[in-house]
């Protein structure tokens, strides 16, 4: 749900999605007395230990649901939910998001940003100059990739570091970057 230079957490462009950030999606249940196995989207899987609540989206309702308890296994999130006591309760949850609002999310350190406050900045070269529109983000391990679709349609992948990442203000919808020689080749 995420940060670095560019953020960690998914925005899939709805009015819910600017007030929530996804925090795991349910993959299955663990045991039998309701707890739940959460492949994190966040790039800190122990924030899970802070949270006293998250918001389940089931495709026809979104239920705040109570964190009883919070285990880690390998890549997973163990979530124990207040008032959810046994696998029949939980097992038609699978593969349902779960969320935090974006006032619960971590916070974030100078020059770090949501990816939802990054979706759809105007993307600016050093002299101002509009080269297109940030469309995705990708997380690739070392740094991340600011996916821009440039004004001519062509696409950009230009890696988020400093070199390359010169001014971020959401609040004035702009990035401005620096495009190394051979990005556009």
């Amino acid at each position: 749900m995420g940060r670095t230079q560019a953020p960690h957490f998914c925005n899939e462009g709805t009015d819910f999605m600017e007030d929530f950030f996804k925090v795991g999606v349910i993959t299955t249940t663990h045991g039998v007395r309701g707890e739940v196995k959460v492949f994190p989207t966040t790039d800190d899987a122990r924030r899970f230990k802070r949270l006293k609540e998250v918001i389940l989206d089931t495709g026809k309702e979104r239920i705040n649901l109570e964190i009883e308890g919070v285990k880690f296994f390998k890549q997973f999130v163990i979530l124990k939910f207040k008032g959810i006591d046994n696998i029949n309760d939980v097992e038609k949850y699978r593969q349902k998001e779960l969320f935090v609002p974006r006032k619960n999310a971590v916070r974030l350190s100078r020059d770090e940003y949501f990816i939802a406050d990054l979706m759809g900045l105007k993307v600016l070269d050093e002299q101002d100059g509009e080269i297109g529109t940030l469309e995705d983000v990708l997380e690739t391990g070392a740094n991340d990739v600011y996916v821009i679709r440039m004004t001519d349609g062509r696409e950009l992948l230009l890696p988020a570091i400093k070199q390359c990442v010169l001014q971020v203000d959401v609040e004035a919808g702009f990035v401005k970057v620096h495009v190394l020689e051979g990005l556009l080749d």
